[in-house]
């Protein structure tokens, strides 16, 4: 029963997790050297404008400015890296762009998010530190709160899964992007967001070394961000 069960599971998120298409990425050294310096200073700035934008006041409108900042900074540095890649996963026996695998990766990460958070605003320390992610997303206006969400999860996974991703080699690269992801928002001081970080760019990671491109990650990263702005305000707040 559990040899199936496990066969089941295995099969299940082989292809979006675990399996790695074959694909041809190739560099060459000059590109793969210009790529790290791009990759360094882009990570350099986009760490800094985080932790501006975290650090408005909730309800100022200059705190959309410096999200729309942050994401234009993670993609144009992903862009004068180098190429970047969709990727393919298998299904059915054969290679398709990832999409209703990812979208459903999505909604799983955001139940388990939201189970945790049950736990979280149990605890008070826990509690104020979430409160002060979402505190743009329970006093902004809906509307633009949603659009800079996805606008970011976007351009997080376009430079951080993407540029990033192949900046670091072909040695331990879900692992160091991983930590450096989630290294970017020790910037903005909140251990709660740095410890999400941490989890969401594991699975994010693992779906960018499977597929071989950014789609996957990018449709689980928004599907799961929109589940936070709209799920976790009601059931944090107190």
């Amino acid at each position: 029963m559990t040899s199936a069960w496990l066969g089941r599971a295995r099969r299940a998120v082989g292809p979006s997790l675990i399996d790695q298409v074959e694909r041809d990425h190739h560099q060459t050294d000059r590109d793969f050297r210009r790529r790290r310096a791009v990759v360094a200073l882009t990570l350099v700035a986009g760490a800094v404008l985080l932790g501006f934008s975290l650090s408005v006041r909730p309800g100022d409108d200059v705190f959309y400015l410096l999200t729309v900042l942050v994401a234009l900074t993670w993609v144009g540095g992903a862009l004068l890296s180098g190429p970047l890649h969709l990727g393919r996963i298998a299904f059915r026996g054969r290679l398709r762009r990832p999409v209703l695998t990812p979208i459903v990766t999505g909604l799983v990460l955001g139940g388990i998010f939201v189970a945790g958070s049950l736990v979280v605003r149990e605890l008070p320390p826990l509690r104020e530190l979430v409160n002060s992610v979402l505190a743009h997303a329970r006093y902004g206006a809906i509307v633009p709160i949603v659009a800079v969400t996805l606008l970011n999860g976007v351009a997080e996974e376009v430079f951080f899964r993407g540029a990033l991703f192949a900046a670091i080699g072909r040695r331990h690269a879900v692992l160091i992007s991983t930590v450096i992801y989630a290294a970017a928002t020790v910037a903005t001081g909140n251990l709660m967001l740095v410890f999400a970080a941490f989890l969401l760019g594991l699975v994010l990671a693992l779906q960018r070394r499977a597929s071989g491109g950014i789609l996957a990650p990018i449709l689980t990263h928004v599907t799961w961000s929109a589940t936070m702005v709209f799920a976790l305000p009601a059931l944090i707040h107190r």
